[in-house]
């Protein structure tokens, strides 16, 4: 009888690691940018969503976006006046804290800023998010939902029953309130009904351009008092 090739047995000890690599990777990338255009900010981002960062890498197909660890974007930039790879473009990189990015673009300051100011877009909330407004479901039946939904609805804690094929809720049920968390169930029920409490939004923190002109638009909010690395350490593989 042949030997299964599931029996195989690969020795870990071959497989490369590629930490170090990719990380030296996004920062010539970064840099090759840093020469190519104009200008370079670092925005935040609120209720991170995938596909909708896809529409607006689309729609700024003339531009560069990048995400990837703070740290690394950092040296990439350069952390101090002595290591910065354009001048005065170290401040940039002191405003990379907390989930942003950076964007590299040769259109208008103005125009980029108020595309940034003006767009958002909604979707569903996740668990931990902070609840805009109360929904409260009066009791009688639930005729959005087919009857097979009727055990996932019970499961999430709404006081459902199925009568004649059609999901009932037996009494008024408060989903959440304004200001509350949300929990995992709860955000499940809001995406069930079609409630979008999340705004998916990308504000800009900073800006720099090639003349050597740096601007500092909002607040780091969210950052941190640990000190950027030196170009020495990041760049290492994480064990």
């Amino acid at each position: 009888m042949p030997k299964s090739k599931r029996d195989k047995k690969i020795s870990l000890t071959r497989t490369t690691k590629k930490g170090p690599t990719l990380k030296k990777q996004l920062v010539e990338e970064i840099q090759k940018c840093i020469e190519s255009y104009a200008r370079a900010f670092v925005f935040s981002v609120q209720n991170m969503r995938n596909n909708k960062l896809k529409d607006v890498r689309e729609e700024w197909k003339q531009s560069r976006f990048f995400f990837g660890k703070n740290k690394v974007m950092a040296i990439a930039l350069g952390t101090t006046k002595e290591k910065e790879v354009q001048p005065n473009i170290h401040n940039l990189a002191n405003t990379l804290h907390g989930q942003c990015g950076l964007l590299f673009t040769n259109k208008d300051k103005d125009e980029v800023l108020s595309w940034f100011e003006n767009f958002s877009e909604q979707d569903f909330a996740r668990s931990g998010c902070k609840v805009k407004r109360t929904i409260t479901l009066p009791a009688g039946p639930m005729e959005q939902f087919v009857h097979s939904m009727e055990p996932q609805l019970r499961q999430l804690g709404l006081p459902t029953a199925l009568k004649k094929g059609v999901v009932i809720l037996t009494k008024e049920y408060t989903v959440c309130k304004e200001g509350d968390i949300l929990n995992p169930e709860q955000a499940r029920i809001l995406k069930y009904l079609g409630e979008q409490m999340a705004d998916f939004k990308m504000t800009v923190r900073a800006f720099w351009s090639n003349d050597g002109s740096f601007v500092k638009v909002a607040p780091d909010l969210d950052a941190s008092d640990v000190p950027l690395p030196s170009d020495d350490d990041d760049l290492e593989d994480e064990n």
